[in-house]
């Protein structure tokens, strides 16, 4: 009998001049396992900088014949690695290309056994994220640590297993550190220091292992990836890098930060979304930080959900209307947890948990941050700040958000005395930031009925059930704000046994520009000229008052079209001052289109624009 050794077994018998098979202990599906090479002489002769030169990727088929091209990372010295996770049970096969001779048309297989995770998060039902693996809901809650790559270890354990037991799910932060350590991570735009990365993947592996997904920040603000990276080679290369060695990870893409600061922010976003969606076989989801909203860069058609800093309602409440995508609000304020305070939104914990409540309303879900650990330039983190009272709230927000059926909620009008959203005939809540009556029209059924405390996260139940369709009520005390929940919870129960996202079917409205049909107009500013030196004063008039025009919201935004940087954000309100974003133009006078958004109290959007000419 002829017994056939296996192809691993006969290479590393043929001698020095080839090499054991890289393989893969048996892997749980959204693991990630390492197949690794090591460089002989020659080819480390060949090869003195891998980073630039080796070209090697892999690609792997499932046993569903659905395949996943991974390419390689350089890990310092001879070492290279392609790292893969499996999505699914069952036997994968691979096949290697390199432009290393003795590599190429290397195949392998690796066995994936049945996931331990829920998988990947993905955008679904328009606005809201499932897990791929398990298809349940997703329901994020992030935190802020900008620095976490280069904390020191005690101090990122610390806060990092705080998170977890407070239930965050998210933790953001930039991949290269602040700009020091961004230069050490990147000594120059060809040569990077594996010793960085390699400490970013044990901490995302630690994350990971808790349960958080690391949204991660490709550079820092002031410009910084376009400076590290100033040919697109270099960009590729680098985006090709971070996507071998983290989109095999649990995490989501969070493109530059601050991006509005990049000179041709837009264009460089675009280029690096596109590349994110080359090299990252799993999708993960994409945007990017911003200073305000980055909703003018979905056209561009690499972005997956719409990333806010702002603590504007008008703004949330109005984008929500407009855009079929996830709304992730990143920045609507820090809570100044006894750390100190450093800029206008860095505020107390009343003034926090009242902003998060009402990103909660816009249809946004949430990511924290407080002065002590969220890893700016001029306060030092420190893990004795990680138990504030706002991260306790953000877990009561979370305890109460994981008992709805969130991933169906959207915003609701039909309320006076508070903010509203619900699963209509099913549940609705109602946020009540200044207490007094509340009233809000219901689908007739019977309903139970409990009054949410966001500061403790005590339920106080009504032993009685609504029944009608119109509440009315008065939270239980004035000292704080409090939420109003109504709900079918038998019917509740009996959905919750299933997760498949069709409750209600979620059509975006078509929104008005007739010009008889607007209720209001641009009364300021009037028709001319303006210029970046000056302020500008805006201001919205009604044209006609109506019950449905009683609660106005309004969202002015700018775009000089010929310059291509997308629209900006000039304002919110119905009037005041504002300043001309710098680089909204390139070359001067420039044609601005000024448009004027605005949403009635039910929910109905209407668009007005106008042109003007700007000079500098």
């Amino acid at each position: 009998m002829v017994v056939m050794r296996p192809l691993w077994m006969i290479l590393l018998a043929a001698g020095p001049g080839l090499f054991a098979q890289p393989a893969c202990p048996p892997t749980p599906a959204y693991s990630p396992c390492d197949l690794v090479f090591e460089m002989n002489d020659a080819e480390a002769q060949a090869h003195p900088n891998p980073y630039l030169s080796v070209e090697m990727h892999a690609e792997f088929r499932s046993p569903r014949y659905r395949t996943f091209l991974m390419p390689v990372f350089w890990d310092g010295g001879r070492r290279l690695v392609i790292r893969f996770t499996p999505t699914g049970a069952g036997q994968w096969d691979y096949r290697v290309t390199s432009n290393l001779a003795r590599f190429h048309g290397l195949t392998g297989q690796l066995t994936a056994t049945e996931a331990v995770t829920p998988g990947f998060v993905q955008p679904a039902n328009v606005h809201h994220f499932r897990y791929e693996g398990s298809g349940e809901p997703h329901l994020w809650m992030g935190d802020t640590m900008y620095t976490f790559a280069t904390l020191d270890e005690p101090v990122f354990r610390a806060i990092a297993d705080r998170r977890a037991a407070q239930k965050f799910n998210h933790i953001r932060g930039l991949v290269l550190g602040a700009h020091d350590e961004a230069r050490a991570a990147v000594p120059q735009a060809g040569r990077l220091n594996p010793d960085h990365f390699r400490r970013v993947d044990e901490r995302i592996r630690y994350l990971n292992g808790k349960g958080i997904i690391v949204d991660l920040i490709l550079a820092g603000d002031r410009n910084q990836l376009a400076e590290l990276f100033p040919a697109y080679p270099d960009r590729e290369r680098y985006i090709r890098y971070l996507a071998a060695r983290y989109a095999p990870f649990n995490i989501t893409w969070q493109g530059v930060q601050e991006f509005q600061e990049y000179a041709n922010g837009r264009e460089l976003l675009k280029e690096i979304g596109g590349l994110l969606k080359k090299f990252d076989p799993y999708n993960h989801p994409r945007s990017t930080h911003t200073l305000n909203t980055s909703s003018m860069l979905s056209e561009d058609g690499w972005m997956s959900y719409i990333a806010y800093q702002s603590a504007e309602d008008d703004l949330g409440a109005i984008e929500h209307q407009l855009y079929p995508l996830p709304q992730v609000n990143l920045e609507f304020a820090y809570e100044d947890s006894g750390a100190g305070k450093t800029h206008p939104h860095h505020v107390d914990t009343a003034a926090f948990r009242k902003r998060l409540w009402n990103a909660t309303m816009n249809g946004q879900y949430v990511t924290f941050g407080n002065t002590g650990t969220y890893g700016g330039r001029q306060l030092a983190v420190d893990a004795r700040f990680a138990d504030s009272d706002g991260a306790k709230q953000m877990t009561a927000w979370y305890d109460f958000m994981s008992k709805t059926r969130y991933w169906d909620l959207q915003p609701y009008f039909d309320v006076d005395g508070g903010r509203a959203l619900a699963l209509e005939t099913i549940e609705y809540i109602v946020y009540v930031e200044k207490p007094g009556p509340v009233e809000i029209l219901v689908e007739k059924k019977k309903y139970d009925v409990a009054w949410f405390n966001p500061v403790t996260g005590e339920f106080l139940r009504e032993k009685k059930q609504f029944d009608g369709d119109k509440f009315s009520g008065q939270p239980p005390n004035q000292a704080h704000d409090w939420v109003l929940h109504l709900s079918r919870e038998g019917r509740k129960q009996g959905m919750l046994r299933s997760y498949k996202f069709e409750a209600r079917r979620v059509l975006l409205q078509e929104v008005e520009i007739s010009p008889q049909r607007i209720p209001f107009e641009i009364a300021q500013p009037a028709s001319g000229e303006l210029s970046l030196a000056r302020e500008v004063a805006y201001e919205a008039a009604l044209r006609r008052e109506t019950r449905a025009t009683r609660a106005m919201r309004y969202l002015w935004t700018v775009e000089v079209s010929a310059d291509g940087q997308g629209a900006r954000v000039l304002a919110t309100g119905a009037r005041g001052q504002a300043w001309f974003p710098r680089d909204i133009a390139r070359k001067f006078p420039a044609a601005v289109l000024l448009r004027l958004t605005g949403m009635n109290a039910n929910g109905k959007v209407y668009q007005t624009d106008r042109i003007y000419q700007l000079t500098q």
